[in-house]
């Protein structure tokens, strides 16, 4: 399988935690707001797409700053 070059990793990261972050998320939460009679996988989907859309680059945008948090509370 053909890699990515190591500079991508700064993207490639943050992708794959927004995909299954809000993959996990949104079915958590549709499940408890629509109870599992009235779940459907097109409607978890769509909250799927819809906070994946959000996170990604809110996670780009944000993770300069909680890698310096974290710099800031850990012992290097």
């Amino acid at each position: 399988m053909p890699k990515f070059p190591a500079k991508a990793a700064g993207l490639i990261m943050p992708l794959l935690l927004s995909i299954l972050m809000t993959f996990i998320v949104s079915f958590v939460s549709t499940l408890k707001s629509l109870g599992l009679e009235a779940f459907t996988l097109n409607g978890w989907l769509a909250a799927w797409g819809l906070s994946w859309v959000i996170a990604f680059p809110t996670l780009l945008l944000v993770l300069p700053l909680v890698r310096k948090l974290t710099a800031y509370l850990v012992h290097s």
